[in-house]
């Protein structure tokens, strides 16, 4: 979470931040645990993810990635990660490359 005395870019302007990007992710994940009818105690069993790692995650999107892959497979989210840096990098675009 951001500082309540700090500004964001995008409080401003629709671009995408490092801010931005945590707090939507924080969002979809607790969306997806709570459909999944799981409470942070119950997923943090099933993952072998420490309550306090995943509460953190919750508040602050503070997680080890090693620990956010495990979370994401308790909730049989893991092959979201394959769609990562799926984009092509464009150098070019006048060729699209």
């Amino acid at each position: 979470m951001k500082n309540k005395n700090m500004f964001d870019i995008s409080d401003f302007v629709g671009v995408e931040t490092i801010q931005v990007v945590k707090h939507n992710l924080i969002n979809i994940f607790k969306l997806r645990r709570k459909e999944s009818r799981m409470t942070q105690r119950l997923l943090s069993q099933m993952s072998g993810v420490s309550y306090a790692s995943v509460r953190r995650f919750e508040t602050s999107g503070d997680i080890s990635f090693a620990s956010l892959l495990k979370l994401s497979e308790a909730l049989g989210l893991l092959l979201e990660f394959n769609q990562l840096f799926s984009r092509p990098i464009i150098k070019d675009i006048r060729r699209g490359k």
